[in-house]
C-alpha cells in the first residue's frame, strides 16, 4: 500500500473518491490537504468556513493540513506555495496525491505536470466516469451533501443552500453538469459512510459576490477557455453560509 495524501475539497466528489480509495485499500491516506483563504478562514472556491472543514476531518479520522493563501492570490504565488508543500509531503514519504477530478483534461495535465516536478504521482479514482451515474452512486451509498456556492452565470440563488437529491438533479438546466464538474456549483458533504458521525449545521444567509480575475500568468489553470482572449473578466457566485452546530 502506497503512502498518500488526499486533496480534500470538502465536497461530494472528494467524499466519493475518498470512499473508493478506502474501499480498494491500495493506498494509505495519511493526510487530507485543503486550500484555505486565510483572510476569511474559508475553503478556497467553496466559501465554506473552516470550522466545518475541521469537523469533517475529525469525523473522517484522517489528519487535516490546511494550505493558507491570501484572498488575492496570483498564479505564481499559488504555484510556489503548492510546490513547497508537495515537496514537503514527498519528503515524508507520501508519493501519491489523490484527487476527485472527473473529466477536465487541462486541470489534470496541470496537476500531473506540477506533481512530476517533485516526484509525486496523481491518482484519480473517479476519472472518466459518467457524472450522472457517479452522483446517483454517491446518493445510493448514503452520502448527504448541500450546495454552498453556485456560479451565477449558470444557476440562480435558488440552487445554493440546497440539498442534492433527485429533485435537484431534475431541476438542473441541460447545460449544467450534474456533478458541477465545470465549476457550476460546489458542495459541502456532511454525512455518509466515510464519516463516524454527521456534521450538524444551520443554514445562514445567501450572498452574491463578484470577482475580477486577472490573467496574470500564462500557466493559469483556472482560466476558462472561452475567456482566454480577455485579460480581465468578471465572475459572480452565490454563496450560502453554513454555521457549525457544536454539540
Amino acid at each position: 500500500m502506497k503512502k498518500s495524501y488526499f486533496n480534500w475539497s470538502s465536497g461530494k466528489d472528494s467524499s466519493l473518491a475518498l470512499y473508493k480509495v478506502l474501499q480498494e485499500k491500495k493506498y494509505i491516506v495519511e493526510k487530507l490537504i485543503t486550500n484555505v483563504n486565510k483572510d476569511y478562514q474559508r475553503v478556497s472556491m467553496h466559501g465554506l468556513h473552516e470550522s466545518l472543514l475541521i469537523a469533517q476531518a475529525d469525523s473522517i479520522g484522517i489528519p487535516l493540513e490546511k494550505i493558507e493563501f491570501p484572498a488575492n492570490v496570483t498564479m505564481d504565488l499559488y504555484n510556489q506555495k503548492m510546490k513547497e508543500k508537495t515537496a514537503e509531503l514527498k519528503s515524508l514519504g507520501l508519493v501519491t496525491a489523490i484527487f476527485g477530478d472527473i473529466f477536465l483534461e487541462d486541470l489534470r495535465n496541470y496537476r500531473d505536470t506540477k506533481l512530476q516536478e517533485v516526484g509525486i504521482t496523481g491518482v484519480y479514482p473517479l476519472w472518466k466516469n459518467n457524472t450522472k451515474e457517479l452522483l446517483r452512486e454517491f446518493l445510493s451509498l448514503g452520502f448527504k451533501t448541500i450546495t454552498v456556492c453556485v456560479n451565477a452565470k449558470k444557476l440562480g440563488n435558488e440552487f445554493v443552500g440546497r440539498i442534492i437529491d433527485e429533485n435537484f438533479i431534475n431541476d438542473l438546466p441541460n447545460d449544467v453538469d450534474v456533478c458541477g464538474e465545470n465549476g457550476e456549483f460546489h458542495t459541502f458533504c456532511y454525512d455518509g459512510p466515510i464519516f463516524k458521525k454527521p456534521i450538524k449545521f444551520s443554514i445562514g444567509e445567501k450572498v452574491l459576490k463578484s470577482y475580477t480575475l486577472n490573467d496574470d500568468d500564462s500557466d493559469n489553470c483556472h482560466q476558462n477557455k472561452e475567456e482566454e482572449t480577455n485579460k480581465n473578466y468578471d465572475t459572480s457566485f452565490w454563496y450560502c453560509d453554513l454555521k457549525l452546530i457544536n454539540e
